[in-house]
């Protein structure tokens, strides 16, 4: 089953019903979903459909070669250069419309070095009457963005269009759940978070748990073992950025702390982190009434399925290598869920706002920033925080936002909280007020909300039943 990826599937074929030359560029991490989103573009047109692998020149020449002739119905020959291969298809495409997708380029490209000057080349040569669709896919976004799209890279200026695929949103994501409970919905999507091949893995008519136990619990089991070998694909030093990892979920957020726990320098660690960045791996973070800098800035693991690898398996897999999952799951793992979700649930209630931001009966008013808020407190000279804050572009209005993962409902104790923290930034004229909850609200925070328009409730049906815009 297809899910989620209509906007990229729409753009996709909007511009293949144009019948003129297209060139789109296509990057994305491993596992979100490239493939599948090209297969499912292709069906029922004209494609080649070529995977490139990390194979020497010859290899290569000979696949890509197989690959055309068993496309055009010739017999089978070994091109004697990649320039007769790609300059064979767009003979072709200058008759009738045709795709031509290499995905996974960079191998292709690592193993042909001129390969970019050579489509260069052709493209210029072809385009004004090729009615081809050329699409370049990989999953290194460095080298897609370094050496693909940039400046002095010889494909720079060619392209018709690009698109990076996104790991999915709560509300796509929760379409591998519709069996579960509102709560066990986003407890999955905090565990599995929103790469496809991950969520392909749940069984919908099994619990939570037992997902859990399945796919990370056993040795065997295809996640328990996933994070450090995405590591080995992507990086030289993977031992190294599984420490990094590891340092930002135990909680060491600025960059001093995890170059000092790494020991190693600051300047080595920021580089680092500038490609964990990239991989959306990691995340940065600066108090969104302020300028980005250096001294602000902390950073945070970004992919659900690494906070949950790095928080409940790592510590533990020695147990799980001697086959007592189920026993590592009640004690050190289901005890803590609840608490472990807390910050997840922030990160879909900043989703459901952004989602919702045309939505004037939900949303008091459209804003241009959203991000989390932490500061000193003057008087007490101690540490405050603040979920979310939403922001107007003319900087007047602030919509001040509380996200309760907890069985208590909360009541106006909750709201006069938020309030306070609020007046820590007197800089507003307007102030909103919301608060996303788990598990419904007291009576007091009701009536209050039914009689005044500055407090916005949201509860999980309001999450789980938007709709999917993705």
């Amino acid at each position: 089953m297809f899910i989620g990826r209509k906007n990229e599937l729409e753009c996709l074929n909007e511009r293949y019903v144009q019948n003129k030359f297209e060139f789109f560029t296509i990057r994305g991490r491993r596992r979100v979903g490239k493939t599948t989103l090209l297969r499912e573009f292709c069906k029922g047109k004209n494609a080649i459909y070529f995977v490139a692998q990390e194979q020497t020149k010859k290899a290569s020449l000979e696949k890509l070669s197989t690959t055309i002739t068993n496309h055009f119905g010739k017999t089978q020959l070994t091109y004697n250069s990649f320039e007769a291969a790609f300059k064979d298809v767009f003979e072709a495409s200058l008759k009738e419309r045709l795709i031509l997708i290499i995905d996974e380029f960079p191998y292709l490209a690592n193993a042909e070095k001129p390969i970019m000057s050579l489509l260069q080349n052709l493209i210029d040569y072809y385009h004004q009457q090729s009615k081809m669709f050329l699409i370049l896919c990989g999953s290194s976004i460095s080298f897609m963005e370094n050496k693909v799209l940039a400046y002095k890279a010889p494909l720079y200026g060619r392209s018709t269009g690009q698109l990076k695929i996104e790991p999915f949103m709560f509300n796509t994501a929760q379409k591998y759940f519709k069996n579960y409970s509102k709560t066990d919905q986003i407890l999955a999507y905090a565990v599995f978070g929103g790469i496809p091949a991950y969520l392909t893995l749940t069984d919908a008519k099994k619990p939570i748990k037992q997902n859990i136990i399945e796919n990370f619990l056993k040795k065997q089991s295809y996640l328990f073992e996933e994070p450090t070998t995405l590591l080995k694909q992507e990086f030289r030093e993977p031992a190294l950025y599984s420490s990094i990892i590891e340092a930002v979920a135990t909680g060491a957020s600025k960059l001093n702390d995890i170059a000092t726990q790494i020991d190693d320098s600051t300047a080595k660690t920021a580089n680092y982190l500038k490609n964990l960045l990239e991989l959306q791996i990691v995340t940065k973070q600066t108090p969104i009434t302020q300028k980005p800098s250096a001294r602000k800035t902390i950073y945070r693991l970004n992919d659900n399925l690494f906070k949950f690898w790095y928080r409940f398996i790592s510590p533990n897999l020695s147990i799980i290598q001697f086959g007592d999952g189920d026993n590592l799951y009640q004690n050190l793992i289901e005890p803590y869920l609840s608490e472990y979700v807390g910050t997840i649930f922030e990160d879909i209630c900043k989703e459901y706002l952004l989602l919702n931001i045309n939505n004037k009966d939900n949303i008091p008013f459209f804003f241009n920033q959203i991000g989390r808020w932490w500061g000193t407190n003057p008087q007490t000279k101690t540490q405050e925080e603040i979920d979310l804050v939403a922001l107007s572009s003319e900087k007047r209005k602030a919509f001040f936002i509380e996200c309760k993962w907890q069985n208590e409902k909360p009541g106006l104790k909750v709201f006069d909280e938020l309030k306070r923290k609020s007046n820590l930034l007197d800089q507003f004229k307007q102030k909103h007020y919301a608060i996303f909850s788990k598990s419904g609200f007291r009576n007091e925070l009701l009536d209050y909300a039914s009689n005044n328009h500055d407090l916005y409730l949201y509860d999980l049906g309001d999450l789980c039943s938007l709709e999917d815009l993705s």
